[in-house]
C-alpha cells in the first residue's frame, strides 16, 4: 500500500496536485477523517497553494489568510451561488432555481434577507427574546429545585422552539409544545444525515431519511402554515414570492420553507451548545459574563426572574463585550466551514506578491478558516478557551496580526464575501439572548466531569457537533 502525489498533466502555473491512489475517491477518506490535520500536512509539504483530488473534484486550497481577499473579491469569475443552489435543491428536495424555469426567483429570495438587517432585525429579535422568555418561563414552572438535563438536548429544545415560533408562528393547539417537539425530533433525524447528503450520497442509501424529509416538508404545506399564528415578515415575504411562480408546486414551496428552517437552526443550535459548555467549564468566564448581564439589568432598572419581561435594544446587546467575546471564542473553536468558489472559466487568479494560480473552468477554490482560527501566530495558545480574547482595554478587539501584519480576516464562522451567511446578525442575537436569559434567571453548573470533544463528521460544513452530550443542572437564582 502506498500513496503517491501526482503532478501529471499540470499546466504551467497550476498548483501541485495531490491525487491519492484510490480511483475517483482520491484523498476523500483521509480528508473526511480529519481535514484540519490533512491540510496542515499538505501545507508543510507543498506551501500555501495546492490542489487536492477529493471524490472526483479538484479543489485548490488557498492557505495564506492574506490571500483570502483576492479570492473573495473575484466574485464574477469565482462563483458560489450556483454550487449552493444545486446542493440545497438536492438536499431539501426542491427543483433547481434555473433562470429559464424560475426567472429572478434566486434574486427575489436574496432580496428578502433585508428583513434580517437594520430595523426589521430589531423587530424579529424582539419577538425571539419574548419567545425565549416564554419557553424559559415554562421550563421554570417545572424547576422548583435543581433540575438536571442533557445540555445539547436542552439547547436544541429551547432554540428550536424559539426559532420556529419566531419565524413561522405559534401552533394554536393546546399541545403546541408537543407538536413542535415532534417536528424537532424529525428534524434531528434528518440533520444526522445532512453530512452524507452534502457529500452527494443518494438519499435512498440513508435508511429512513427520505421518509423523514417528506414528513418534515409536509408540515410546511400551505394548509398547515396558514394555521400558525404570528409568523415573521421574512417568511411571509418568501411565501408571497413563491405564489408568483406557477411552476412551483405546493410540495416545492414547502421544501423551500423547510430548507429555510434548517438554515436558521442547523448551525445555531450546536453553536449555542458550545457557547454554554465553555462558559460552564470556565468559572471565571461565567462570573464575568454574569456580572456584565446583572450590571446591565441594574443600570436599566429591569428585574431578573421568569415573571419579569426583559427588553434589550440592539445597542445594549452589542455593548455586552464579555458575552460577545465569549461567544466569538467558542465560534472560533467549534466552526469548521469551507468557503467554496467555482471557477466559471479558464482563469488566472492574481494574488499578492506577483503570485498567480492558473485555474480551469469548473475547478473549485477553497478557503478553510479553521486553519486560521487555530493558527498560534494569530491566536496565542489556540487550543485554549480564553473568554476575553476579543477584548482590549474594555472594548471589542478587532485587530489581529500574523507575521507582524494586520489581518483583514481573523474570525470567519459565517463564511465570507458572497457566501457569507445572511442570517448571521440574527444568529448572533439569538445566541446572546439565550445566554442572557439563562444566566440572569438560573444558577447553572455541570453535573458531570467529562470532556466533550468536537465530532469531525461535519468538517467543512459549519459548526461541529459535540461527540457526546453532557449533563448539567439548573435552578432559579435566589
Amino acid at each position: 500500500l502506498f500513496i503517491f502525489f501526482s503532478v501529471f498533466n499540470r499546466k504551467t502555473g497550476e498548483p501541485p496536485l495531490i491525487n491519492g491512489w484510490i480511483p475517483y475517491l482520491g484523498k476523500a477518506l483521509i480528508f473526511r477523517k480529519d481535514a484540519y490535520k490533512f491540510l496542515l500536512d499538505q501545507q508543510k509539504k507543498f506551501g500555501d497553494i495546492f490542489t487536492v483530488h477529493i471524490a472526483g473534484r479538484y479543489i485548490t486550497f488557498i492557505m495564506d489568510p492574506f490571500q483570502y481577499v483576492y479570492v473573495i473579491r473575484n466574485s464574477k469569475q469565482l462563483e458560489f451561488h450556483e454550487f449552493a443552489n444545486k446542493m440545497a435543491s438536492k438536499t431539501f428536495d426542491y427543483p433547481a432555481l434555473s433562470k429559464g424555469k424560475f426567472p429572478e426567483l434566486k434574486e427575489n429570495l436574496h432580496r428578502i434577507y433585508q428583513y434580517l438587517q437594520g430595523k426589521p432585525l430589531d423587530i424579529i429579535s424582539d419577538h425571539m427574546m419574548k419567545n425565549l422568555q416564554d419557553i424559559f418561563e415554562w421550563k421554570c414552572s417545572q424547576a422548583t429545585d435543581w433540575e438536571t438535563e442533557k445540555m445539547y438536548k436542552f439547547c436544541c429544545s429551547v432554540m428550536f422552539e424559539a426559532s420556529f415560533v419566531t419565524l413561522y408562528g405559534r401552533v394554536p393547539a393546546a399541545d403546541g409544545h408537543k407538536v413542535i417537539s415532534e417536528i424537532r425530533d424529525k428534524f434531528i433525524k434528518f440533520d444526522a444525515s445532512f453530512p452524507y447528503l452534502a457529500a452527494n450520497i443518494p438519499i435512498e442509501l440513508l435508511g429512513a431519511t427520505k421518509k423523514v424529509r417528506k414528513e418534515l416538508i409536509h408540515h410546511f404545506l400551505l394548509q398547515n402554515m396558514t394555521k400558525w399564528l404570528g409568523g415573521s415578515k421574512v417568511v411571509q415575504a418568501r411565501q408571497d414570492i413563491f405564489e408568483k411562480y406557477e411552476l412551483l408546486g405546493d410540495y416545492d414551496k414547502a421544501a423551500h420553507h423547510f430548507a429555510f428552517l434548517w438554515a436558521s437552526v442547523g448551525n445555531t443550535i450546536p453553536a449555542t451548545f458550545w457557547a454554554m459548555y465553555y462558559l460552564l467549564r470556565h468559572p471565571e468566564a461565567l462570573a464575568a459574563v454574569r456580572d456584565e448581564i446583572d450590571h446591565l439589568l441594574q443600570s436599566t432598572g429591569q428585574k431578573r426572574g421568569p415573571t419579569y419581561n426583559i427588553h434589550l435594544t440592539r445597542e445594549q446587546l452589542d455593548n455586552l463585550v464579555y458575552l460577545e467575546s465569549a461567544l466569538n471564542e467558542s465560534l472560533r473553536m467549534c466552526s469548521s466551514s469551507m468557503n467554496i468558489r467555482i471557477s466559471q472559466e479558464d482563469f488566472v487568479l492574481k494574488l499578492e506578491g506577483n503570485q498567480e494560480v492558473v485555474l480551469r473552468k469548473g475547478d473549485w477554490i477553497a478557503l478553510y478558516p479553521q486553519i486560521l482560527h487555530m493558527d498560534p501566530e494569530v491566536y496565542e495558545d489556540p487550543k485554549e478557551y480564553k473568554f476575553d480574547r476579543y477584548i482590549e482595554n474594555g472594548k471589542k478587539k478587532t485587530t489581529f496580526y500574523k507575521a507582524g501584519r494586520k489581518l483583514k480576516y481573523f474570525l470567519m464562522p459565517f463564511g465570507s464575501g458572497i457566501s457569507m451567511c445572511p442570517g448571521r446578525f440574527l444568529a448572533m442575537n439569538e445566541m446572546k439572548m439565550f445566554l442572557f436569559i439563562l444566566l440572569s434567571h438560573f444558577d447553572v453548573e455541570l453535573a458531570e466531569n467529562k470532556a466533550v470533544r468536537l465530532d469531525n463528521s461535519r468538517m467543512g460544513l459549519g459548526i461541529l457537533l459535540p461527540d457526546v452530550d453532557i449533563a448539567f443542572r439548573y435552578k432559579l437564582r435566589s
